[in-house]
Protein backbone atom coordinates (compact mmCIF):
# COMPACT_ATOMS: atom_id res chain seq x y z
CA UNK A 1 0.00 0.00 0.00
CA UNK A 2 2.67 2.36 0.91
CA UNK A 3 4.50 1.99 -2.58
CA UNK A 4 0.77 2.86 -4.29
CA UNK A 5 0.57 5.55 -2.22
CA UNK A 6 4.24 6.79 -2.56
CA UNK A 7 4.51 9.63 -5.74
CA UNK A 8 7.91 10.96 -5.58
CA UNK A 9 9.19 13.74 -7.88
CA UNK A 10 12.43 13.09 -9.14
CA UNK A 11 12.43 15.98 -11.30
CA UNK A 12 15.34 17.87 -9.62
CA UNK A 13 17.19 14.46 -8.78
CA UNK A 14 17.13 13.90 -12.66
CA UNK A 15 17.99 17.56 -13.74
CA UNK A 16 20.05 18.94 -10.94
CA UNK A 17 19.60 22.74 -10.12
CA UNK A 18 22.58 24.73 -10.54
CA UNK A 19 23.45 28.09 -8.62
CA UNK A 20 23.19 29.80 -4.79
CA UNK A 21 19.67 30.64 -5.71
CA UNK A 22 17.89 27.52 -6.91
CA UNK A 23 14.25 25.99 -7.54
CA UNK A 24 13.25 24.26 -4.32
CA UNK A 25 11.38 20.10 -5.05
CA UNK A 26 8.48 22.01 -3.08
CA UNK A 27 8.58 24.87 -6.02
CA UNK A 28 8.94 21.68 -8.66
CA UNK A 29 5.75 20.34 -6.97
CA UNK A 30 3.81 23.76 -7.16
CA UNK A 31 5.05 24.23 -11.07
CA UNK A 32 3.50 20.69 -11.69
CA UNK A 33 0.76 21.26 -10.32
CA UNK A 34 0.95 24.77 -12.48
CA UNK A 35 1.70 22.55 -15.13
CA UNK A 36 -1.82 20.48 -14.95
CA UNK A 37 -3.68 23.28 -14.62
CA UNK A 38 -2.30 24.36 -18.01
CA UNK A 39 -2.47 21.09 -19.99
CA UNK A 40 -6.30 20.51 -18.64
CA UNK A 41 -7.01 24.50 -19.47
CA UNK A 42 -5.72 23.77 -23.52
CA UNK A 43 -7.61 20.67 -23.93
CA UNK A 44 -11.18 21.79 -22.43
CA UNK A 45 -10.46 25.08 -24.27
CA UNK A 46 -9.41 22.76 -27.44
CA UNK A 47 -12.04 21.03 -26.84
CA UNK A 48 -14.49 23.72 -26.95
CA UNK A 49 -13.58 25.08 -30.42
CA UNK A 50 -15.49 21.70 -31.81
CA UNK A 51 -19.11 22.97 -30.63
CA UNK A 52 -18.18 26.68 -31.49
CA UNK A 53 -20.83 27.87 -34.24
CA UNK A 54 -18.93 28.51 -37.42
CA UNK A 55 -16.89 31.81 -38.02
CA UNK A 56 -16.76 32.59 -34.09
CA UNK A 57 -13.43 30.52 -33.33
CA UNK A 58 -11.07 33.24 -33.59
CA UNK A 59 -10.68 33.77 -28.80
CA UNK A 60 -10.70 29.86 -29.45
CA UNK A 61 -7.81 29.65 -31.59
CA UNK A 62 -5.57 32.49 -30.03
CA UNK A 63 -6.26 31.12 -26.91
CA UNK A 64 -5.51 27.44 -27.48
CA UNK A 65 -2.12 28.49 -28.67
CA UNK A 66 -1.25 30.39 -25.44
CA UNK A 67 -2.27 27.54 -23.34
CA UNK A 68 -0.38 24.84 -25.17
CA UNK A 69 3.09 27.22 -25.14
CA UNK A 70 1.92 27.68 -21.41
CA UNK A 71 2.22 24.27 -20.67
CA UNK A 72 5.30 23.45 -22.87
CA UNK A 73 6.97 26.38 -21.06
CA UNK A 74 5.73 24.97 -17.24
CA UNK A 75 6.68 22.03 -18.14
CA UNK A 76 10.39 22.93 -18.58
CA UNK A 77 10.31 24.90 -15.17
CA UNK A 78 9.20 22.11 -13.16
CA UNK A 79 11.45 19.86 -14.51
CA UNK A 80 14.12 22.19 -14.07
CA UNK A 81 15.00 22.25 -17.32
CA UNK A 82 15.50 25.79 -19.86
CA UNK A 83 17.40 27.84 -17.38
CA UNK A 84 20.96 30.15 -17.37
CA UNK A 85 22.72 29.63 -13.91
CA UNK A 86 23.86 34.19 -13.89
CA UNK A 87 25.55 35.80 -11.52
CA UNK A 88 23.80 38.54 -9.98
CA UNK A 89 24.30 41.28 -7.96
CA UNK A 90 22.16 42.97 -4.96
CA UNK A 91 21.17 41.99 -1.41
CA UNK A 92 23.87 39.13 -1.15
CA UNK A 93 26.89 39.56 1.56
CA UNK A 94 29.21 38.10 -1.39
CA UNK A 95 31.02 39.12 -4.43
CA UNK A 96 29.54 36.56 -6.40
CA UNK A 97 25.95 35.61 -5.86
CA UNK A 98 24.52 32.40 -9.04
CA UNK A 99 20.74 32.54 -9.31
CA UNK A 100 18.74 30.60 -11.91
CA UNK A 101 17.02 32.07 -14.63
CA UNK A 102 14.70 30.57 -16.67
CA UNK A 103 14.45 31.81 -20.28
CA UNK A 104 11.17 29.28 -20.58
CA UNK A 105 9.15 31.87 -18.97
CA UNK A 106 9.82 34.28 -20.71
CA UNK A 107 8.49 32.09 -23.52
CA UNK A 108 5.50 31.91 -22.12
CA UNK A 109 5.19 35.65 -22.12
CA UNK A 110 6.31 36.42 -25.53
CA UNK A 111 3.60 34.41 -26.53
CA UNK A 112 0.76 35.21 -24.07
CA UNK A 113 0.64 38.68 -23.75
CA UNK A 114 0.36 39.31 -27.63
CA UNK A 115 -2.25 36.78 -27.85
CA UNK A 116 -4.23 38.83 -24.93
CA UNK A 117 -3.65 42.32 -27.15
CA UNK A 118 -4.48 40.89 -29.56
CA UNK A 119 -8.13 39.32 -27.57
CA UNK A 120 -8.19 42.48 -26.37
CA UNK A 121 -8.04 44.70 -29.78
CA UNK A 122 -10.25 42.27 -31.95
CA UNK A 123 -12.90 42.69 -28.80
CA UNK A 124 -12.75 46.43 -28.89
CA UNK A 125 -12.66 47.03 -32.74
CA UNK A 126 -9.58 48.93 -33.00
CA UNK A 127 -7.46 49.26 -36.04
CA UNK A 128 -4.99 46.81 -37.21
CA UNK A 129 -2.42 49.17 -36.72
CA UNK A 130 -3.38 49.71 -32.96
CA UNK A 131 -3.26 45.83 -32.61
CA UNK A 132 -0.07 45.58 -34.22
CA UNK A 133 1.25 48.47 -32.13
CA UNK A 134 0.02 46.45 -28.67
CA UNK A 135 1.59 43.34 -29.67
CA UNK A 136 5.06 45.02 -30.65
CA UNK A 137 4.96 46.85 -27.13
CA UNK A 138 3.79 43.40 -25.37
CA UNK A 139 7.45 42.01 -27.22
CA UNK A 140 9.10 44.95 -26.49
CA UNK A 141 8.59 44.75 -22.83
CA UNK A 142 9.03 41.01 -22.74
CA UNK A 143 12.35 40.68 -24.37
CA UNK A 144 13.68 43.82 -22.08
CA UNK A 145 12.93 42.17 -19.13
CA UNK A 146 14.75 39.33 -20.49
CA UNK A 147 17.89 41.20 -21.85
CA UNK A 148 18.06 42.73 -18.49
CA UNK A 149 17.69 39.01 -16.15
CA UNK A 150 20.74 38.22 -18.15
CA UNK A 151 22.88 41.61 -17.57
CA UNK A 152 24.99 40.75 -14.62
CA UNK A 153 25.30 44.19 -13.63
CA UNK A 154 23.41 47.31 -12.36
CA UNK A 155 23.37 48.30 -15.63
CA UNK A 156 20.20 45.36 -16.15
CA UNK A 157 17.85 48.73 -14.40
CA UNK A 158 18.23 50.28 -17.25
CA UNK A 159 16.80 47.86 -19.49
CA UNK A 160 13.89 47.38 -16.92
CA UNK A 161 13.57 50.88 -17.13
CA UNK A 162 12.79 50.49 -21.51
CA UNK A 163 10.38 47.34 -20.63
CA UNK A 164 8.64 49.47 -18.03
CA UNK A 165 8.04 52.17 -20.06
CA UNK A 166 6.57 49.64 -22.74
CA UNK A 167 4.17 47.96 -20.58
CA UNK A 168 2.88 51.76 -19.50
CA UNK A 169 2.09 52.25 -23.38
CA UNK A 170 0.28 49.23 -24.02
CA UNK A 171 -2.09 49.69 -20.67
CA UNK A 172 -3.00 52.90 -21.77
CA UNK A 173 -3.72 51.42 -24.90
CA UNK A 174 -6.06 48.84 -24.05
CA UNK A 175 -7.57 50.61 -21.32
CA UNK A 176 -7.97 53.91 -22.91
CA UNK A 177 -8.07 53.85 -26.61
CA UNK A 178 -9.57 50.38 -26.50
CA UNK A 179 -12.88 51.23 -23.91
CA UNK A 180 -13.30 54.06 -26.75
CA UNK A 181 -13.77 51.87 -29.18
CA UNK A 182 -15.49 49.37 -27.70
CA UNK A 183 -18.57 51.52 -27.03
CA UNK A 184 -19.17 51.74 -30.69
CA UNK A 185 -19.79 48.20 -30.83
CA UNK A 186 -21.43 47.96 -27.52
CA UNK A 187 -19.37 45.82 -25.91
CA UNK A 188 -17.85 48.29 -23.76
CA UNK A 189 -19.11 46.33 -20.31
CA UNK A 190 -17.35 43.48 -20.99
CA UNK A 191 -14.28 44.98 -22.80
CA UNK A 192 -13.88 46.77 -19.44
CA UNK A 193 -13.83 43.96 -17.07
CA UNK A 194 -11.66 41.71 -19.52
CA UNK A 195 -8.99 44.79 -19.79
CA UNK A 196 -9.22 45.92 -16.12
CA UNK A 197 -8.38 42.24 -15.06
CA UNK A 198 -5.67 42.22 -17.74
CA UNK A 199 -4.11 45.20 -16.33
CA UNK A 200 -4.15 44.99 -12.91
CA UNK A 201 -2.21 41.14 -13.41
CA UNK A 202 0.24 43.00 -15.45
CA UNK A 203 0.65 45.81 -13.14
CA UNK A 204 1.99 42.94 -11.00
CA UNK A 205 4.25 41.52 -13.28
CA UNK A 206 6.75 44.81 -12.67
CA UNK A 207 6.60 44.30 -9.35
CA UNK A 208 6.75 40.50 -9.18
CA UNK A 209 10.30 40.65 -11.61
CA UNK A 210 11.99 43.58 -9.87
CA UNK A 211 11.98 41.23 -6.70
CA UNK A 212 13.00 38.11 -8.40
CA UNK A 213 15.30 38.40 -11.31
CA UNK A 214 16.08 41.72 -10.93
CA UNK A 215 16.35 42.59 -7.52
CA UNK A 216 16.92 39.13 -6.18
CA UNK A 217 15.14 39.80 -3.19
CA UNK A 218 13.10 36.54 -3.14
CA UNK A 219 14.31 33.35 -3.62
CA UNK A 220 13.75 30.97 -7.21
CA UNK A 221 10.61 29.02 -5.48
CA UNK A 222 8.86 31.91 -4.22
CA UNK A 223 9.59 33.70 -7.53
CA UNK A 224 7.66 31.04 -9.57
CA UNK A 225 4.80 30.93 -6.85
CA UNK A 226 4.08 34.52 -7.33
CA UNK A 227 4.49 34.23 -11.39
CA UNK A 228 2.19 31.05 -11.50
CA UNK A 229 -0.12 32.79 -9.76
CA UNK A 230 -0.02 35.59 -11.79
CA UNK A 231 0.31 33.06 -15.28
CA UNK A 232 -2.89 30.89 -13.99
CA UNK A 233 -4.74 34.22 -13.28
CA UNK A 234 -3.61 35.64 -16.49
CA UNK A 235 -4.00 32.80 -19.23
CA UNK A 236 -6.42 29.89 -18.22
CA UNK A 237 -8.60 31.82 -15.90
CA UNK A 238 -9.19 34.55 -18.64
CA UNK A 239 -9.28 32.51 -21.33
CA UNK A 240 -12.05 30.78 -19.79
CA UNK A 241 -13.99 34.27 -19.08
CA UNK A 242 -13.46 35.42 -22.48
CA UNK A 243 -15.26 32.31 -23.89
CA UNK A 244 -18.28 32.61 -21.32
CA UNK A 245 -18.74 36.54 -22.31
CA UNK A 246 -18.59 35.88 -26.03
CA UNK A 247 -21.42 34.07 -25.95
CA UNK A 248 -23.44 37.45 -26.10
CA UNK A 249 -21.19 38.95 -28.70
CA UNK A 250 -22.59 39.99 -31.96
CA UNK A 251 -19.61 38.90 -34.40
CA UNK A 252 -20.67 40.62 -37.13
CA UNK A 253 -21.30 43.58 -35.61
CA UNK A 254 -17.55 43.19 -33.83
CA UNK A 255 -16.09 42.19 -37.33
CA UNK A 256 -14.86 39.01 -36.65
CA UNK A 257 -17.30 36.84 -38.42
CA UNK A 258 -15.16 34.35 -40.67
CA UNK A 259 -16.32 31.90 -43.33
CA UNK A 260 -14.41 29.69 -45.36
CA UNK A 261 -14.06 32.77 -47.72
CA UNK A 262 -12.17 34.89 -45.24
CA UNK A 263 -13.20 37.66 -43.35
CA UNK A 264 -16.81 38.87 -43.35
CA UNK A 265 -17.04 42.71 -43.54
CA UNK A 266 -19.51 44.57 -41.24
CA UNK A 267 -23.05 43.90 -42.58
CA UNK A 268 -21.66 41.59 -45.25
CA UNK A 269 -22.90 38.77 -46.64
CA UNK A 270 -22.20 35.26 -46.41
CA UNK A 271 -20.87 33.70 -49.43
CA UNK A 272 -21.89 30.56 -48.31
CA UNK A 273 -25.68 31.70 -48.20
CA UNK A 274 -25.88 33.04 -51.52
CA UNK A 275 -28.47 31.32 -53.39
CA UNK A 276 -26.32 31.20 -56.26
CA UNK A 277 -22.65 31.44 -57.53
CA UNK A 278 -21.47 34.52 -59.62
CA UNK A 279 -21.36 33.35 -63.37
CA UNK A 280 -17.84 32.76 -64.22
CA UNK A 281 -17.54 34.58 -67.59
CA UNK A 282 -16.89 32.08 -70.91
CA UNK A 283 -13.89 31.96 -72.64
CA UNK A 284 -13.53 34.52 -75.41
CA UNK A 285 -16.81 36.91 -74.72
CA UNK A 286 -16.62 40.14 -74.43
CA UNK A 287 -17.64 42.29 -71.65
CA UNK A 288 -20.86 44.49 -72.19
Amino acid sequence: MAILLHRANDALNINPPSGDEALSVNGSDWLWAVTAIYVVSFIAFFATSFVARSGEKIFHYLFTIALLVGSISYFAIAADLAYVAIPVVNSKPVETWVRQVFWAEYVNWVVSYPVIAIALGLLSGVSWATILYNVALSWTWVISYLVAAFTTSNYKWGFYAFGTTAWALLAFSTLAGGSTAAKRVGVARDHTVLSGWVNLLWLLYPIAWGLSDGGNKIGVTPAYIFFGVLDVLLVPVLSFVFLFLARNWDYGKLNLAFTRYGRVHQAGEFPEKTATAPAQPVVGEQAA
